[in-house]
């Protein structure tokens, strides 16, 4: 992986600031320890730190073509570069390297944006055409890899992979968005293309940015792929042909110049990635496939699921084992994320990056199965409660049971058998809300009780749950799943799953590769019936038979595990210090939440009378974003969502 960075300007015919580009890309060097590259002229700058990991020798950037004319910085690999350099070079293209970056460039100058339709990958570049006096910023269609940018007040545009490349620019506003904290706290993440700052933007995955010498119009993304929404009649044999596809995914994601591994989990997708690859690695003669667990003592340790798979398949394992420091933690996420992010499961997956980064270079990973093949546990409650709601009244679900809803106890810490509020609002609500109340992390009415009188000013109007009912309207609406699968590969798998994946993996200058987020595996895997992705309330349920041969059965049909720890336990045994932090100069300085809800919130979890767990851990992430040195409160401090 790499680091893109730049700066265009449209309107000024000068070359941009080169000590300001050089400043943007070494605040990206742990994208790519391996070099770095410039390239300047009249109105544009390109910025280059590179993680080699194709043609070491022959895949310096930017990079251009033979004439000069056009020029690249990229982020990422194209999987499927051989097959399209044939097609280039059958076309009268020559190519002077091996490098995948080099067929993107081809690629622009013989179909045009029709290029972005036919790589197979994971890229976010940026790419400049000076005959036509085009700027063109691209990413892949799943988000897998990131592309930031803001528009400064002279009509310049400066990009970056990450928002350290755009903060080292000199007077960039670092206003917060009342409305990215708002959504912060609904879901525990930030959803594209906002960012907690006003002025900066992403580019939203599956869009592109064409942007023209002479034009200072604002930037606006476009689309150029999109998922199925709707289902489509399976093949007869569909476990099998998932086989074959997964396969053929791994295999091409196993294109590297450098030392591969793979995280194993001792769960389904991870399982089935690593069977995969160990089976090409021994086709191709190769030593065994590196891989690497990291575990946790108790119930949840993973490890001895991972460690037997291993000896199974004949990989070369590496396990290690501990405890997580929460507290200590969740200032290093936000040093690592460059905003709040909510996602505690990215502390041990930080661990293992660490741990894999030791051994090899790139690492596969089972990220995307549980979107795709209909995983998640709350897919299936909804499914459940879809099928009760359409045969209820909207009057009885409203009136009788949201009531019911209302005056039933939260009931944290009991058996989940008791603790139906959920499940009643969640009914009570139309559908789309329904899954909105689902995924949301701190529901309306407690997220909008934590903030200050000014911070309810300011998001007043602003409703999380309309980007989820969006989504799930352009879906297939007797497809219950699909429209949560859909709305959820809009929304959490990039704003949250490929964040944590790229976030983690880059700070320690490892490259992640998810397979089951292929482009062509997604558009096939998201179109089966939902019967075939999640039958007799088990989810995955075709990923599973699919690997029926090749992993135990045991393992195929465990309860799913995950690398994060318990954290509530370190929150209440630290409560002292937890507090400290909530109510520290940072939290109040920056006038977003008010202390006596932040008080009652943190004494409810250390008493045990409630478990707070995933809203403290995201307000301690919070409160170590604001104490980092590139946050600033100018006056006013926040932008209101209405802006």
């Amino acid at each position: 992986m790499c680091a893109v960075v730049g700066i265009f300007q449209p309107i000024r015919a000068t070359v941009p600031d080169m000590s300001i580009l050089r400043l943007m890309a070494q605040e990206l060097r742990h994208r790519g320890p391996d070099g770095e590259g410039f390239h300047a002229e009249t109105h544009i700058a390109l910025g280059h730190r590179r993680l080699a990991i194709v043609d070491l020798s022959g895949g310096a950037q930017p990079m251009a073509t033979e004439d000069n004319a056009v020029v690249i910085s990229f982020n990422g690999e194209i999987f499927n570069h051989v097959d399209l350099r044939r097609q280039l070079q059958a076309e009268g293209h020559r190519f002077r390297t091996r490098s995948d970056t080099e067929t993107i460039l081809c690629g622009w100058r013989h179909w045009g944006l029709g290029v972005l339709g036919r790589l197979r990958g994971q890229f976010a570049f940026a790419l400049w055409d000076r005959a036509k006096g085009h700027l063109l910023l691209a990413r892949d269609p799943l988000g897998e890899k990131p592309m930031l940018y803001a528009t400064l007040a002279d009509g310049t545009l400066a990009f970056a992979s990450e928002l350290a490349g755009l903060l080292a620019l000199p007077g960039l506003p670092r206003q917060l968005d009342a409305s990215a904290v708002d959504d912060f706290m609904a879901f525990g993440y930030i959803p594209d293309p906002k960012t907690i700052y006003v002025g900066i933007r992403r580019l939203p995955a599956a869009h592109y940015m064409l942007l023209r010498v002479g034009d200072a119009v604002t930037p606006v993304p476009q689309r150029y792929w999109h998922p199925p929404i709707v289902a489509q009649t399976a093949e007869t044999d569909v476990a099998g042909e998932l086989r074959r596809r997964l396969d053929d995914a791994v295999q091409s994601q196993l294109m590297a110049d450098v030392p591969l591994g793979a995280f194993l989990s001792g769960g389904t997708d991870s399982s089935a990635v690593v069977a995969l690859a160990s089976h090409a690695a021994k086709r191709s003669g190769g030593g065994p496939l590196a891989t690497f667990t990291i575990g946790f003592e108790g119930e949840e340790d993973e490890r001895p699921a991972a460690a037997a798979l291993a000896k199974r398949l004949g990989t070369s394992h590496t396990a290690v084992g501990g405890t997580m420091d929460y507290l200590t933690a969740a200032r290093e996420m936000a040093r690592i994320f460059g905003e709040p992010f909510g996602d505690h499961s990215a502390v041990p997956t930080l661990a293992v990056c660490r741990l894999a980064r030791r051994h090899v270079t790139v690492a596969l990973s089972g990220d995307g199965g549980d979107e795709i093949f209909g995983g998640y546990r709350r897919y299936r409650w909804h499914m459940l409660v879809d099928a009760v709601r359409t045969r209820l009244p909207a009057s009885v679900r409203r009136q009788v049971i949201g009531r019911l809803a209302g005056i039933y106890p939260k009931l944290d810490r009991a058996p989940r058998w008791l603790r139906a509020k959920h499940t009643l609002t969640e009914l009570s609500l139309d559908a789309a809300l329904g899954y909105y109340s689902t995924v949301c992390k701190s529901q309306d009415r407690q997220r909008r009780g934590l903030f200050s009188r000014s911070q309810r000013l300011d998001v007043d109007g602003h409703q999380p749950a309309e980007r989820i009912a969006a989504l799930m309207a352009e879906c297939d609406p007797d497809d219950a799943l699909l429209q949560a699968q859909y709305a959820d590969l809009h929304t959490y798998l990039p704003g949250n799953i490929l964040v944590k994946a790229d976030r983690t993996s880059m700070a320690v200058s490892l490259e992640m590769r998810p397979p089951m987020l292929d482009r062509d595996l997604v558009v096939w895997g998201m179109a089966l019936p939902a019967h075939e992705k999640l039958r007799n309330g088990i989810g995955k349920h075709v990923l599973r038979r699919a690997m029926a041969s090749d992993l135990p059965s045991a393992l195929l049909w465990s309860k799913k595990r995950g690398f994060a720890d318990r954290i509530g336990g370190q929150f209440r045994t630290n409560s002292a210090s937890v507090k400290s932090r909530l109510l520290g100069d940072a939290m109040r300085d920056s006038r977003l939440f008010d202390a006596d809800a932040l008080t009652r919130l943190a004494d409810e979890h250390a008493s045990g009378s409630a478990d707070h767990t995933q809203t403290l851990w995201q307000l301690l992430v919070f409160e170590g974003f604001l104490n980092q040195p590139a946050v600033s409160f100018a006056t006013p401090p926040l932008a209101g969502a209405r802006a």
